[in-house]
């Protein structure tokens, strides 16, 4: 160990030391980097540690490192928390559910301090399934399950006659575009689709950079024939979605939701269902689970899965890996990719664009 290598010190739980922390990871940030275990237990997956023995021990124990990474378990690195730490130059949330709730941004942003954040590791896998469920609804394969398992083995050419098709040329529409939907628009790329996008978040030069349409809201819901639910969910976008919204989806396109239920409203989307002229691929809903006599489960134009997008059976999550990606590109003197900034925070908190 020399002076020059960066001293991290990373705060979590022991779940999160178990199930995050694969060894070709730690392995790798090894080779540049020293890092320490500071083991807490307290708070929320989406709050802070509010035990101040909690804070104090980590106050006494992070004076001379280089970098932070926090996750569940974690105290709040506020002010005092960055003042204790004056060699302190980069603070890493693992999994914040992208609300940062475990950082003080604002006196992170004064120190000078760079801030990241990886919950886009939960957002890459869902984005498969995002796509898994658009190619699954484009054949209505909730409607063939559901015979298949009541004892009608045969194919229905009334069901058959409700598909709406391929996916390839089709007009595909997300609403939001995050970490999540742009991984999705590269999984879309082999399917020479037509991508319009509603973000108002967004930069402008964004749309010309990756190639789409950037266009409103009801412009999207009225002209896509596939439509995709991606936004966090916020003050802003809770029940974004309801009647009026629901109704401008033309007949023959497909619904996907692979963020939140409460985007939403549960009762207007199942009154557009059960018109039975659009096919929903569902894995949120509100509330959750879903009630076991919620209409939903029986209406034969929807796919539904349990809120599992983000799971993928392997051993460790994904998030401390793109941290090491972070931390090596930051101490090798590279930008960031995964910047908390005042625009995203704006975005994941539902205030308005304009004012970041």
């Amino acid at each position: 160990m020399t002076a020059q290598r960066p001293q991290l010190l990373l705060a979590c739980s022991q779940m999160v030391h178990q199930s995050y922390l694969a060894p070709e990871d730690v392995e790798r940030l090894n080779q540049f980097a020293d890092l320490e275990w500071f083991p807490c237990e307290g708070g929320r997956i989406y709050d802070s540690n509010s035990d101040p023995a909690a804070a104090q021990a980590l106050r006494e124990w992070s004076g001379g490192v280089d970098g932070l990474i926090v996750c569940h378990g974690s105290p709040l690195i506020d002010g005092e928390m960055m003042d204790a730490a004056p060699q302190l130059r980069v603070i890493g949330e693992l999994e914040g559910d992208r609300f940062a709730s475990r950082i003080d941004l604002e006196a992170a942003w004064t120190r000078n301090i760079r801030t990241v954040d990886v919950t886009n590791g939960s957002s890459y896998p869902v984005s498969e399934w995002a796509l898994g469920l658009i190619l699954l609804s484009m054949r209505n394969a909730g409607a063939h399950f559901r015979r298949i398992i009541s004892g009608q083995t045969s194919r229905s050419p009334e069901e058959r006659s409700k598909m709406p098709g391929l996916l390839a040329g089709r007009r595909v529409g997300l609403i939001g575009c995050g970490h999540m939907g742009r991984r999705l628009i590269k999984l879309l790329r082999p399917f020479e689709v037509d991508i319009w996008v509603h973000d108002p978040y967004l930069p402008r030069e964004m749309a010309e950079a990756l190639g789409f349409l950037q266009t409103s809201l009801d412009n999207l819901l009225a002209q896509c024939d596939v439509i995709v639910c991606l936004v966090p969910l916020t003050p802003k976008t809770r029940g974004m979605l309801g009647e009026r919204e629901l109704s401008l989806i033309r007949p023959g396109a497909v619904f996907i939701n692979v963020s939140r239920g409460a985007v939403v409203d549960s009762a207007a989307l199942i009154a557009r269902l059960k018109r039975g002229d659009i096919i929903a691929g569902l894995d949120v809903f509100d509330p959750e689970p879903i009630p076991p006599d919620s209409e939903i489960i029986h209406l034969s134009n929807v796919f539904l899965s349990p809120h599992v997008g983000a799971h993928t059976g392997q051993q460790y999550r994904p998030f401390f890996k793109l941290m090491v990606d972070e931390l090596e590109r930051f101490f090798h003197g590279h930008e960031t990719y995964f910047d908390l900034t005042p625009r995203s925070q704006a975005n994941r908190t539902g205030r308005e664009p304009g004012g970041v």
